[in-house]
């Protein structure tokens, strides 16, 4: 039987060799499924994508993608599985949107980093997907942060991986872009069948949009729907001693 699970993470500890961040981590990411990662500043929500992306080794457990455990693979074959979107500017350079969206085919093209027709249809592909067309030709540096955030989302489409994990793509961005970029998340995992991962500080946009919200506190990391998670009450440990609780029928943070 195939599973539609396409992360699956088991008693996972992450952090440094001195130093233990979190531990007992286990939950699963399915296709189609758009999940956020919450947690106050400094719990470990990095941590732990850096963890799932190899970025950083974990100290115990098992990380398994797509029924693989995650250290078998070459970082090409890691590459052709996941996809990552991190916060940071592009380097300098005077790339186009479309080269930019086309550096996500490096994992299949050859040493040369020629685009082979299907690297130019994907391409394409995810330039559509993501409703980007009129920028195509404009030069990275001259766009939006807005606009910017759209462009390095495409590129991971670009690279057709089963799973994407983006940190905290919102960042930067006003309320209506923050919006926007989640709306398109959402919409990019009914189209594709993708399992996004995404961090983010926006509450109240998570728990509008999001499948599933993974919840670390200092006590442990839960995962759940956004409604089973209100009324179990974990939002309420979120931030716990500060001047501030969530309120269950406004379904967001009150000071």
């Amino acid at each position: 039987m195939q599973t539609t699970k396409t992360l699956e993470v088991s008693d996972l500890s992450i952090g440094y060799k001195n130093l233990k961040i979190a531990d007992s981590i286990s939950f699963s990411l399915e296709k189609g499924k758009l999940t956020a990662l919450l947690g106050a500043n400094g719990i470990g929500k990095s941590t732990l994508l850096r963890t799932l992306t190899t970025a950083q080794p974990l100290l115990s457990g098992t990380i398994l993608l797509n029924g693989k455990n995650i250290a078998e693979f070459s970082q090409k074959e890691l590459a052709q599985q996941l996809s990552v979107v991190l916060t940071e500017k592009l380097p300098p350079s005077n790339l186009s949107v479309y080269e930019v969206v086309a550096l996500g085919r490096q994992p299949y093209t050859n040493w040369l980093g020629d685009l082979s027709p299907v690297d130019q249809q994907k391409t394409r592909e995810a330039i559509e997907q993501v409703q980007i067309e009129e920028l195509t030709h404009k030069k990275h540096f001259e766009l939006s942060d807005g606009q910017l955030q759209k462009v390095l989302i495409a590129r991971a489409l670009a690279q057709d991986t089963d799973l994407v994990i983006l940190d905290e793509p919102t960042t930067h961005l006003d309320l209506v872009h923050k919006a926007s970029v989640i709306r398109l998340l959402k919409k990019l995992t009914r189209q594709t069948q993708k399992s996004i991962l995404f961090s983010t500080h926006d509450i109240d946009l998570a728990l509008e949009f999001c499948d599933e919200i993974i919840v670390m506190t200092s006590q442990k990391t839960e995962k759940d729907t956004p409604e089973n998670l209100i009324q179990k009450g974990t939002f309420d440990k979120l931030f716990e001693g500060e001047s501030v609780y969530f309120d269950k029928e406004k379904r967001k943070f009150v000071f």
